[in-house]
C-alpha cells in the first residue's frame, strides 16, 4: 500500500472522481438496467489503472477497514488524508454532474423503504465489497499474487447495485452519500448512511481475521491449509452473501437478477475460495465428493453442507426482513409442471457442478486466475435460461432458504426437498460424466495412493 504523497492523493482524487461521476451520469440518464454494470466498470478500470500509485481505495470505508486491518503504509494518518481527498473528489464529481444535466437526485431510501431497511442494504454489501477487497487486494495468502482482485472487487457493486440498490440506491461508499448530498443540498440521510457503510466495513475486517486468523498476527504466515473453523465460517458467509442477492433481486423484480447473483458467487470464489474451495453450494459438495481423487472427505463434505445450509436459511430471513416480512414460493414457473422444472434443474445444475470439477479440481487447471469467473458466469447461463421455468435455484442451499422463508407467508417447505433431489441428481450427474471425460485424473490419483 503506497503512503501519503501527490502522486497517491492525486490517483485517489482521479478513481474517487470517475466513480462518482459515472454514478450521478447513470442515475440521471435513467439507465436502470446497465447502471450497475457502468458503475463496476468504472471502479475496477480505475483499480488496475492505479494500484500502483496509491492502492485504489476511492472508498473511506475502504480505506477504514485498511488502516483497521493494519494495512496502511502510515496507518491512521493515511486513512485520514486519502478519506479527505476521497470526500473532496466526490465533491468536486457531484457538481459535475450536476452541471452536465442541470439536474440533481436525492439521498435516501426508495419509495416503500425506512431508514432500518436503507442501512441494512448499506451494510451487507459495503461489508461484501470491502471483504472481497481485503482478501483479494490485501491478505498475506493473496495480495499481490493475483491478477483478478480489480475484477472481484468491481463485481461486488455488480452483485449489490440491483437487489439492494433498490432499497437504497446503492452507494456502499461514504464518499458516494456525501456527493450526492452535496450537490442535492440536502444533508437528511447522508449520517445515517455514513454509520451503516463503517459498519460494514468493521464487521468485515472482523469476517477477514476469523477466516484468515494469520492476518491477527503481524509475523505469522499464511498456512498452505486452512483449519475447518476457517472453512465453516468461509462456506457460512459465501452462501448468505449468494441467498441474500438472490432474493433482493427477486423481490425487487431485478431485470439483472442473474447477473447480480451469479456477481455474489465470482466476488465470494475469488475472496475465500482458497480457504474452503468456495462451494457454497452442496451439489458442489456433493458432486465434487462423488467425484472421488480425496478432494473432501465424507465428514468434511457434510460439515459443509451443514454450513451452507445455515447460511442459505438466515440469508432467506434476512432478505425477507429487510421487504417487510415478503418472501416469494419455490416451485415451477407458470405454465411449467414439476417435471419441467426438475428437468430444468437437474440440467443447469449439472453445468454448474460439472464446470467446477472440470477448472477447479482437476492438476492442470486451464484457467486458474479465471475459475471464479467460469464458475459465476454458469449462474448466469441458468438464471436467464431457465428463471421462467423453475426459478434457476441450481443450490439445494437457495432452495432451502426461500421455501423456509416462505413459510412465515404459507409456502410449503416440501417443495425444497424435491428441488434438493434435483440439484444432488445434477450434481452426481456431473461427477459421473467428470469420470468419462476426465480419465487421466484417476489415473493420477491411483499413482498418488501407489507412491
Amino acid at each position: 500500500m503506497a503512503g501519503v504523497t501527490l502522486a497517491s492523493c492525486a490517483a485517489e482524487f482521479i478513481g474517487t472522481f470517475l466513480l462518482i461521476l459515472t454514478v450521478g451520469c447513470n442515475v440521471l440518464s435513467h439507465n436502470h438496467v446497465w447502471a450497475g454494470v457502468s458503475i463496476a466498470c468504472v471502479l475496477m478500470v480505475s483499480i488496475y489503472a492505479l494500484t500502483g500509485a496509491s492502492g485504489a481505495n476511492f472508498n473511506p470505508a475502504v480505506s477504514f477497514a485498511l488502516g483497521l486491518a493494519g494495512k496502511m503504509d502510515e496507518g491512521w494518518f493515511q486513512v485520514g488524508a486519502y478519506s479527505g481527498v476521497q470526500f473532496f473528489a466526490a465533491i468536486v464529481a457531484a457538481f459535475c454532474y450536476k452541471g452536465l444535466f442541470g439536474d440533481v437526485f436525492l439521498l435516501g431510501p426508495s419509495k416503500g423503504n425506512n431508514a432500518g431497511n436503507m442501512m441494512s442494504s448499506e451494510f451487507f454489501y459495503t461489508f461484501l465489497l470491502v471483504f472481497v477487497v481485503l482478501n483479494t487486494a490485501a491478505s498475506k495468502k493473496l495480495g499481490g499474487r493475483n491478477q483478478t482482485y480489480g475484477l472481484a472487487i468491481g463485481f461486488s457493486i455488480i452483485a449489490g447495485a440491483y437487489g439492494a440498490g433498490a432499497i437504497s440506491g446503492g452507494c456502499f461508499n461514504p464518499a458516494v452519500a456525501v456527493g450526492i448530498a452535496s450537490s442535492s443540498l440536502s444533508l437528511n440521510w447522508v449520517l445515517l448512511y455514513i454509520l451503516a457503510e463503517l459498519a460494514g466495513a468493521f464487521i468485515a475486517v472482523v469476517a477477514f481475521k476469523l477466516v484468515r486468523p494469520e492476518e491477527k498476527d503481524p509475523d505469522a504466515k499464511a498456512p498452505q491449509q486452512y483449519e475447518m473453523q476457517s472453512k465453516l465460517i468461509g462456506e457460512f458467509l459465501g452462501t448468505f452473501i449468494l441467498v441474500l442477492t438472490v432474493g433482493l433481486n427477486v423481490l425487487c423484480e431485478s431485470k439483472a437478477a442473474a447477473f447480480s447473483i451469479a456477481a455474489s458467487l465470482m466476488c465470494m470464489i475469488y475472496a475465500i475460495g482458497d480457504i474452503s474451495g468456495g462451494h457454497f453450494n452442496p451439489a458442489v459438495t456433493v458432486a465434487i465428493l462423488l467425484a472421488g481423487r480425496g478432494k473432501i472427505a465424507p465428514a468434511e463434505a457434510g460439515s459443509y453442507i451443514v454450513s451452507q445450509i445455515a447460511g442459505g436459511v438466515v440469508a432467506a430471513f434476512t432478505y425477507a426482513g429487510m421487504h417487510g416480512g415478503s418472501t416469494f414460493p419455490l416451485g415451477p414457473g407458470a405454465g411449467h409442471s414439476w417435471a419441467t422444472a426438475g428437468f430444468a434443474e437437474v440440467v443447469f445444475t449439472f453445468v454448474l457442478t460439472f464446470v467446477v470439477l472440470c477448472v477447479a479440481t482437476v492438476k492442470k487447471q486451464p484457467a486458474p486466475e479465471l475459475i471464479g469467473f467460469a464458475i459465476g458466469s454458469c449462474v448466469t447461463v441458468g438464471g436467464f435460461a431457465i428463471g421462467k421455468v423453475s426459478g434457476g435455484s441450481l443450490n439445494p442451499a437457495v432452495s432451502v432458504g426461500i421455501a423456509s422463508a416462505d413459510v412465515i407467508n404459507g409456502g410449503q417447505f416440501w417443495q425444497a426437498l424435491v428441488y434438493a433431489v434435483f440439484e444432488c441428481a445434477g450434481g452426481a450427474l456431473a461427477a459421473g460424466v467428470f469420470g468419462i471425460v476426465y480419465p487421466g485424473e484417476y489415473a493420477d490419483a491411483k499413482e498418488d495412493n501407489v507412491a
